[in-house]
């Protein structure tokens, strides 16, 4: 999943150098939290207009975790 979420924030912003991914321990749901970071210039690239591309980030992880039958949510830091 941290691959994943990695080649999808990578390809989005412009310095990729900075991006990061952290798994958190597992909230009270069950589900693991993941956190981006990304250059602070980069952060209106990585959710897009209304937050438009950090849903569509967040439905892929979603859709991949289902398929692991586990439960996900980003964060972007």
């Amino acid at each position: 999943m941290e691959e994943l979420l990695l080649t999808i924030a990578k390809g989005l912003v412009e310095q990729p150098d900075a991006v990061s991914i952290e798994a958190g321990e597992p909230n009270e749901d069950g589900a693991i939290v993941y956190h981006i970071h990304v250059a602070e210039d980069d952060m209106g690239r990585i959710i897009g207009k209304q937050g438009r591309i950090a849903k569509a980030i967040r439905t892929v992880a979603r859709a991949a975790a289902i398929r692991k039958n586990t439960k996900v949510v980003v964060e972007i830091d």
